[in-house]
């Protein structure tokens, strides 16, 4: 692929009925902002677009909640995440909203442009009904028992516990919302996207990146779990989706006869991106269409994995049966973030919130961002503790970044006044220094290129790792004496090791870099420019002296855990007993009859259920063979199909092929099954290379 002239780069738009928590941010909001910020640094020239989702049923269905209307809900809650977006150094160049004026036109003409190039076919249907509010109900304003994992409050389009999609007639003893009674079947009419028509063009683009002969994205470069999640879709089949709903909040739809009609959300929540380019552009008197209709533009989703399929599908479908537009070259989308051990619940206030935690540690944003950076989860559901946030502050920033920093300014505050020493001299460690300063660097800009954005982290970590250990081997404060050359070499050196420090740190900790900066009395400088060794040259002026970070305390963390258990307390656990279900240790077997096992960490890469078979699910396993392996698991009642990509396993790699209900399966995977029967995964901590062997 050959470099683009711009980037257009989104963010999700959060939906304007609550605030932001920390698990939006990890997923979506600061891997893109490290990502369009080190562009930035590059020289590259980047759109970086977000906005306020602020249609939908979710919004009406907190107004009911609140006694209010849509209009004060999403007003309320625009203006609270824009704000604490800001406050956290989330720098998009536009934070739009779903319900101006502009918005509203770019939709339906939109609309109206698919329905002209025939993309719609108009359908009626039964859609449940509420007798009592007596108004037709969206998927949202229906819940009923899963019939995948039996939650008893799934909602109609999505069961938020297992992650399965769902129509509303999917639900077991569905109900409304609204009133609590039991919905009937009406008749209505809908406009439907013929997605089923796009199957084979939407399948070559996703797997193979070509589009109408052009080469349009590489799928090597797509997560595992991405392309899985769109593979399930196809195999299944692609459906015509309904892209109107019946609700009184929303974009109406634009044609006679439709009164009382909305578009879908996502169909209007996408093409919020384009209007509020469109406003972006007008603001800045320019064209807008460049970042949307130009070949050599690179377009880059970045959202949670719930929002995979609107994003790698749907969207692109819209995009190209519209025409004109270019298609996203990479939907680097994340799983999810767990607090304290468990699922992040906005209803049962199990959350840490964004603009809370800014009100309670104020100037402390990049201590917040610099935990979230190093459990983005990028391949696996990651975890947020308050215990680790002050560990990853005392032990990382604090001793490693702060500790580098402050010796450098204080030793040159001691011996040269403040300012930057004359040449000293030269020593091979010098050489060493600066291969590993510039190797950490060039690492990091690989690593966010490939959205590996912990790895990036760690990378830009070895920096002020390399310093530390440059100055402890050297000890310049036992040189001054012996040694002054010498000391003023190291000092010197080690000087610019903290401005190349404020560039590599200024995609993570930017208020960091920032007062890094500021206490070098250094500007910004472009990329190259920023990691050279003589960046800050002799007399050079110092400010003061200061800490960049600062040790937590426990008694600092302790209220954060109590007041997150206050808010949604769980109920104490009496102590787990051996019961009955519990099988007793299996005859000893020899070391060597052990051996011979070949267990193999893999990554799934697909998944699906196999025909007349409740409890299998057949799986593409990625052991770093030439292709994947086939395997059919007995873990349908437990896992669904799109959870399972991305996941790592591990597998019984030499078992001899065994056939399943037609399907020849090339190993087993391992599982654990507590008292009750519930099966998870034997799966490594942290990710690794699919292959490796488990001893």
């Amino acid at each position: 692929m050959k470099e683009p002239a711009r980037h257009t780069v989104t963010a999700a738009l959060p939906y304007a009925n609550g605030p932001l928590h920390i698990g939006h941010i990890a997923g979506a909001y600061l891997p893109a902002d490290i990502y369009v910020r080190n562009l930035r640094q590059r020289g590259k020239e980047v759109l970086f677009v977000c906005g306020s989702d602020e249609h939908g049923a979710a919004i009406t269905i907190r107004a009911l909640k609140e006694g209010t209307t849509p209009r004060a809900i999403v007003d309320k809650y625009h203006a609270l995440m824009g704000q604490a977006f800001l406050d956290f150094g989330i720098r998009f160049d536009i934070y739009h909203r779903t319900s101006t004026e502009l918005h509203k036109e770019t939709s339906q003409g939109f609309f109206l442009k698919l329905l002209e190039h025939g993309a719609f076919s108009v359908q009626e249907e039964q859609q449940y009904y509420d007798e009592e509010a007596k108004q037709f109900l969206a998927d949202r304003y229906i819940m009923g028992t899963c019939p995948t994992c039996g939650n008893p409050d799934a909602y109609g389009d999505q069961c938020e516990k297992c992650g399965s999609a769902l129509s509303p007639k999917d639900l077991i003893d569905p109900r409304s919302t609204l009133s609590g009674a039991k919905p009937v079947l009406k008749p209505t009419q809908h406009w439907y996207l013929k997605m089923d028509e796009a199957q084979q063009w939407v399948d070559a683009w996703i797997n193979t990146g070509m589009l109408d002969g052009k080469a349009q994205h590489d799928p090597k470069e797509w997560k595992a779990s991405v392309l899985g999640q769109c593979n399930s879709w196809l195999k299944d089949g692609l459906r015509p989706r309904a892209m109107t709903r019946d609700l009184d909040w929303g974009v109406p739809v634009p044609l006679p006869g439709a009164e009382g009609k909305v578009l879908y959300v996502w169909l209007d929540a996408p093409i919020g991106y384009i209007s509020a380019t469109k406003q972006w552009a007008a603001d800045q008197n320019t064209d807008w269409e460049n970042w949307w209709k130009s070949d050599d533009t690179r377009l880059v989703h970045f959202i949670g994995k719930d929002n995979i399929v609107f994003h790698a599908i749907i969207f692109p479908i819209l995009l190209k049966l519209h025409g004109g537009f270019v298609l996203p070259q990479n939907v680097p989308a994340n799983e999810f973030l767990n607090l304290e051990g468990r699922k992040i619940s906005t209803s049962r206030n199990w959350a840490v919130w964004l603009h809370e935690y800014i009100e309670r540690w104020p100037n402390r944003q990049d201590e917040l961002r610099y935990c979230l950076a190093s459990i983005i989860p990028e391949q696996k559901d990651s975890e947020f503790t308050w215990k680790d946030f002050q560990d990853k502050n005392n032990n990382e920033l604090v001793s490693i970044v702060g500790n580098f920093v402050q010796r450098v300014m204080v030793l040159c505050h001691k011996y040269y006044d403040g300012k930057a020493p004359e040449p000293g001299t030269a020593s091979p460690d010098d050489l060493t220094l600066w291969g590993a300063v510039h190797g950490n660097a060039e690492e990091m800009v690989r690593a966010i290129d490939a959205f590996r954005l912990r790895d990036a982290l760690s990378a830009a970590m070895n920096v002020a790792r390399a310093g530390n250990k440059y100055l402890s081997d050297n000890e310049p404060w036992k040189l001054e004496k012996t040694d002054p050359d010498r000391t003023r070499a190291i000092l010197g050196n080690s000087l610019n090791v903290a401005a190349a420090l404020s560039a590599v740190l200024e995609p993570f900790l930017p208020f960091t870099a920032d007062r890094l900066r500021r206490m070098l009395r250094i500007e910004v400088h472009p990329w190259d420019e920023a990691l050279r060794s003589d960046r800050i040259v002799p007399g050079h002026v110092l400010g003061a002296a200061e800490h960049l970070f600062k040790p937590i305390t426990d008694a600092e963390i302790q209220p954060e855990i109590d007041r997150l258990h206050a808010n949604a307390p769980v109920a104490a656990q009496p102590p787990t007993q051996p019961t009955s279900n519990t099988q007793p240790a299996k005859a000893p077997l020899t070391f060597d009859d052990f051996a011979k096992l070949d267990l193999r960490v893999g990554t799934i890469v697909a998944a699906e259920r196999v025909p007349k078979a409740d409890k299998l699910l057949k799986l593409s396993i990625d052991i770093g063979e030439a292709a994947p392996r086939t395997v059919v698991s007995g873990i349908a009642q437990h896992h669904t199909p799109e959870q399972l990509p991305g996941q790592q396993v591990v597998l019984v790699a030499n078992l001899e092929p065994r056939k399943m209900r037609g399907v020849e399966s090339q190993g087993m995977v391992l599982m654990a099954e507590d008292a009750n029967g519930k099966l998870v995964f034997v799966q490594p901590k942290e990710v690794i290379g699919p292959g490796a062997e488990v001893r």
